[in-house]
């Protein structure tokens, strides 16, 4: 999965998800919601790295073009 290291991946896998394709085929942010629930710590690092992951995008730059989408989202979905 380009863009995550060997620890995101086998927090991934833990719920589940070991391919590319199948991170493709979910939206990034119940992934992290499923991450949070499963692993202490989980940061906000993580869901940009996930959505970089599903975009073909470098996680720093959905951090810096993207940041207050994904916070307001996260706030709607009661993750904040």
């Amino acid at each position: 999965m380009p863009g995550l290291g060997p620890k995101s991946r086998a927090m991934l896998a833990v719920i589940g998800i070991t391919s590319a394709e199948q991170l493709r085929g979910r939206d990034p942010f119940e992934v992290y919601a499923e991450l949070k629930a499963a692993h202490a710590g989980v940061s906000l690092n993580m869901l940009y790295g996930l959505i970089g992951a599903v975009e073909n995008r470098p996680w720093r730059e959905v951090a810096r073009d993207d940041r207050t989408m994904i916070l307001l989202r996260l706030e709607d979905m009661g993750l904040l």
